[in-house]
């Protein structure tokens, strides 16, 4: 196996992982927390985000864009079959699941977090924050799957 290809199938699983995380939470995680009344909705959120910081998502996240940018060099240096595919893999996972992630959904985050360190009610921050949060984290949940599909075809 190539280097190549071994990155490209590392780069699809970190891709496919992150996408299925980020599914989970589009699917029913949300769906769940919508259940509740919104202040307590808008604490469990904030809390699980205090908690998405810690190195198993991290690393994840980060491996999902970091592989996937590794086997396009490595499949441009090369010249091997497949590397278009994998640099496309790359540019959805770098657009889709970092740039999505900086530009939507951390900021959302932060406002949401800001609102729980103030120590009031959080029924008008959750109220702000769900259908928003949640359509730039299908965009996420895309990417992923995205992704993974790009770098599997460069291994065809």
């Amino acid at each position: 196996m190539t280097a190549f290809a071994a990155l490209a199938v590392a780069g699809a699983v970190a891709t496919g992982l992150a996408g299925g995380v980020l599914f989970a939470f589009s699917t029913f995680v949300l769906g769940g927390l919508r259940r509740l009344a919104p202040g307590e909705a808008g604490a469990a959120m904030a809390a699980i985000n205090r908690d998405a910081l810690r190195p198993p998502l991290m690393l994840l996240l980060a491996a999902s864009v970091l592989l996937p940018v590794v086997s396009a060099v490595v499949g441009l240096v090369t010249g091997a079959d497949g590397s278009g595919w994998a640099l496309a893999g790359a540019v959805a996972a770098v657009a889709g699941i970092l740039g999505v992630t900086g530009v939507g959904n951390v900021p959302l985050n932060e406002r949401l977090e800001a609102a729980a360190a103030r120590g009031g009610d959080l029924a008008d921050a959750w109220t702000a924050f769900w259908p928003r949060w949640l359509a730039w984290n299908h965009v996420r949940t895309v990417a992923g799957a995205a992704s993974a599909a790009l770098l599997a075809l460069a291994l065809v």
